[in-house]
């Protein structure tokens, strides 16, 4: 009887993880849905602020020589004036690339992201991107997918501990039908922003992102993005070129991420309000229009040129630094875009100058060099996100050859090898490294860095005067029973702290209980925390000065003790948060 009422349980239990698994399908499924339309009304967005601007849809290759200095130099100005004004009143997050905002919310909030964020990117973006803006739409669609990933979650009330795969389900799909590559949507999402490939996050992902494909072939075809040329390997000697393709990809990468952040520093220390400083970054990107409108853009029109040898190998490597600094200035100064396709465009440009000196130096062994073109686009773009499957299996969806393989597969391991050795972090990351997060500590750290100091803390903690003598210090440790006592001056500002191993050695002096002051034993050299700051930051200061608690100070006066954060209450906290996170996932 036992064994059957068992039974019964189990195949209960069954039946309801059978269920809560389809029911997890058909969310991913209307985020596919929903991020799937996204991108059809982000290109018709983009394509509606060109003609507004420029009164022309097309390549800007096409119609720039028609349009007067003034028109080129002051719209790129005007449209970041508008994006400044979105960012800023509207959403923060809509500012820059996009990519390190969603993996900052999937690793410290469960995914969870403001539902206002998709309106603000979709909005900044295309404006952006319509007046000329040197950035790509991949990352604002991650962002816009992520965004209705997570409100979707939230709309449905989907675990706590799955809402991140809802995200994830949200970026492959707007990567899948920006691009019409599904395989590289999914493992976008998996490889960049969930570090998951377990069948629970790939399976609603996978079905996301075909969702996605099938609603953005059904308005604009099942056509790449690029027009690819037939690849071939010339020789089997080439084998031994393309490391060198790969090495050269590599530096190329690190030299973008460097020029980005180090323009972002050099806006950001402008002495002017935010929305104001994407109008300066517009503007002098105008400037580099009026004579290089290869870089307007997305830059797929020039992309495609190399991609057909249309362009000399001199010109290919001076659009490589040009790309580099419109790009860096428009995400610098604060406009909204993404670096995929820039990556793109830095790769093709930087793969055929490589191939047209590897023409010159070797005529009867290499391919055109169109053909290092397209290599050169996937070892870029590995270098800069270091997520080499994503970028080889992009670039293959966009050829539809599988000769291409072999040399990306070369070029892209060197390039995120070289890429990663010389500088900690993708081009995503150490966006976030530079806000203090880093996302590589896992689950255990990332718990930690997301609780608050203020959360924890104990309030109002007892002080004592610095003229307070040794014997009242005694009683007071007694009546308080306390650890340590904060040391306060007529001010009641801070100015030392007493534990009582620092006063016990006084105990067999004779005489002293009347002449020994709080001030002369207490220890001044403080290290405190604030209200605001993660317990991960709070935690490793105890660990490096054997402490067992931490004074917490104001935010705006510095020498006024609040609360006090003892390492108990912290691993208290800790042990239930994990528990109950544990519990979301059953």
């Amino acid at each position: 009887m036992l064994f059957t009422r068992n039974q019964t349980i189990k195949q209960a239990l069954k039946r309801y993880h059978l269920d809560k698994h389809i029911l997890t399908l058909l969310i991913a499924a209307f985020i596919g849905v929903l991020s799937g339309y996204g991108a059809v009304l982000f290109r018709l967005l983009i394509t509606g602020a060109q003609y507004v601007f420029y009164n022309h849809t097309g390549d800007i290759l096409s119609f720039s020589h028609a349009r007067p200095v003034y028109i080129i130099v002051g719209i790129p100005c005007l449209g970041g004036l508008m994006v400044g004004l979105i960012v800023t009143f509207a959403a923060s997050e809509a500012k820059g690339h996009g990519v390190p905002e969603v993996m900052e919310a999937v690793v410290l909030r469960n995914g969870r992201i403001r539902k206002r964020v998709a309106a603000a990117k979709i909005l900044a973006s295309a404006i952006c991107i319509g007046s000329g803006g040197s950035v790509g739409r991949e990352g604002p669609i991650v962002q816009i997918g992520s965004s209705l990933g997570s409100t979707a979650s939230q709309i449905f009330n989907v675990a706590r501990a799955h809402q991140k795969t809802m995200v994830g389900c949200g970026a492959a799909a707007g990567i899948a039908a920006t691009f019409n590559a599904p395989i590289a949507g999914v493992l976008f999402a998996l490889e960049i922003l969930l570090g998951d490939f377990g069948i629970a996050s790939f399976s609603p992902v996978v079905l996301s992102s075909v969702t996605a494909t099938t609603i953005s072939r059904h308005y604009f075809g099942d056509f790449p993005a690029f027009t690819i040329p037939a690849y071939h390997l010339k020789t089997l000697w080439e084998f031994a070129i393309y490391p060198f393709l790969g090495l050269f990809a590599g530096l190329m990468a690190i030299l973008f991420i460097v020029t980005l952040y180090k323009t972002e520093d050099f806006f950001d220390a402008i002495p002017l309000p935010q929305w104001v400083k994407p109008a300066i970054g517009g503007l002098l990107l105008g400037v580099i229009l009026i004579k290089f409108p290869h870089v307007f853009g997305v830059g797929y029109g020039a992309i495609n040129e190399a991609l057909f040898n249309q362009l000399s190998g001199i010109f290919l490597i001076s659009l490589v630094f040009l790309k580099i600094a419109a790009t860096s200035i428009t995400l610098g100064s604060g406009g909204s875009g993404g670096i995929f396709a820039p990556s793109l465009f830095i790769g093709a440009m930087a793969g055929g100058f490589f191939g047209w000196i590897a023409n010159i130096l070797f005529p009867t062994l290499t391919a055109s060099p169109a053909a290092y073109a397209l290599v050169g686009m996937g070892a870029v773009v590995a270098g800069t996100t270091h997520a080499p499957i994503t970028a080889i299996i992009i670039i293959f969806e966009l050829s539809g050859n599988y000769k291409i393989i072999l040399p990306m597969m070369i070029t892209c391991i060197l390039s995120t090898m070289l890429a990663s050795s010389l500088k900690k972090g993708s081009i995503y990351t150490i966006k976030l490294l530079r806000r203090g997060v880093d996302i590589s500590g896992g689950m255990e750290q990332n718990l930690l860095r997301s609780m608050e100091v203020g959360q924890f803390m104990l309030k109002n903690p007892p002080t004592v005067s610095e003229g307070m003598r040794l014997l009242d210090l005694i009683r007071t440790f007694k009546t308080e029973d306390v650890s340590y006592l904060h040391v306060v001056d007529g001010n009641k500002d801070l100015t030392g702290i007493i534990s009582f191993r620092d006063i016990r050695p006084l105990f067999q002096e004779d005489g002293l209980n009347l002449l020994v002051v709080a001030k002369d034993v207490a220890t001044t050299n403080l290290k405190t925390v604030k209200r605001q700051d993660s317990i991960l930051k709070a935690l490793q200061i105890m660990s490096d000065l054997g402490i067992s608690q931490l004074p917490v100070v104001g935010e705006e006066d510095e020498k006024k003790v609040i609360g006090i954060l003892r390492d108990k209450d912290v691993i208290a906290a800790y042990d239930k948060a994990i528990i109950r996170r544990e519990i979301e996932t059953v």
